[in-house]
């Protein structure tokens, strides 16, 4: 009975794998065909060549190369200002005590379910009275604002489950709450904020109606608008559209494998935490 359970789950997870796997391997096999001008019929899943011309052709066409710079640069940027300030933001939350605390969690809160689109008119006004219209830095803040709440609702949960004693055994032995913060709370909280820290990436590498809205010069463009501009200009060249999807898509899947572990660790230890 056993045996039969563990076949019916490897099938389901092989075809759930199947599913999930066999578009992105459609879209590497078309990518590595020449002169795709049309979508073969039957699709070929695997490639009949390797025509690795199709790349190269993409990265150093209509400025392609720069917009994956421009989208690096504000990615990470926007990754780490994220990661310090909501863990600053989230420690003050679970073990400090203010006024209006509570009121101020709930404010948070209720702003994660406002949609981001309609935000945009808002972010826009105050980016514009910042004077940083159509520069990174007024990007990057639209962007480390509009995912602080959601990690710092993230992260108050965690470190609300770190021990009193921890700190309280640091605090005797001379150390400041700066020392419990960077010694103590950041490296327990690391499953974690490897988590958040893939959702802070690919939510600033993918976003397109910002970017399209704040950014107003060609050369600082991100790599949403500039894929948009690709599809335009190679309609029908399916083979480099393909190829520019999947140079676009690379960083986000080497992020993620950069942080599994921490991503699987972060179930294990904030059970262990709370227990």
């Amino acid at each position: 009975m056993r045996d039969i359970k563990k076949i019916i789950l490897y099938g389901v997870l092989c075809a759930g794998l199947l599913v999930t796997f066999t578009p992105f391997l459609y879209m590497i096999t078309t990518s590595l065909t020449k002169d795709t001008y049309a979508l073969p019929y039957p699709p070929n899943v695997l490639p009949n060549q390797f025509y690795y011309q199709n790349y190269i052709e993409v990265w150093q066409s209509n400025n392609f190369n720069r917009y994956f710079l421009n989208s690096f640069f504000v990615a990470i940027t926007t990754m780490i200002c994220n990661v310090f300030i909501s863990s600053l933001t989230a420690y003050g939350f679970a073990k400090f005590k203010f006024p209006l605390k509570e009121f101020i969690f709930k404010c948070f809160i209720i702003s994660m379910m406002v949609p981001g689109i309609l935000n945009i008119i808002p972010q826009f006004t105050v980016i514009q009275s910042l004077g940083l219209v159509d520069t990174y830095t007024g990007l990057i803040i639209l962007y480390v604002g509009s995912g602080i709440a959601g990690s710092t609702f993230f992260l108050r949960g965690f470190f609300e489950g770190i021990p009193k004693e921890l700190e309280e055994s640091v605090t005797i032995d001379g150390g400041s709450r700066w020392t419990i913060f960077h010694k103590i709370v950041l490296p327990l909280a690391a499953p974690s904020i490897g988590t958040f820290s893939i959702f802070a990436f690919s939510g600033a590498w993918d976003e397109f109606f910002a970017a399209l809205t704040i950014i107003k010069t060609e050369a600082k463009r991100t790599l949403p608008i500039a894929l948009r501009m690709f599809e335009g200009k190679h309609a029908s060249d399916y083979g480099l559209i393909f190829a520019a999807s999947i140079i676009a898509v690379t960083p986000i899947i080497l992020v993620f494998i950069i942080f599994q572990k921490q991503l699987v660790r972060g179930g294990i230890s904030e059970g262990s935490i709370k227990g």
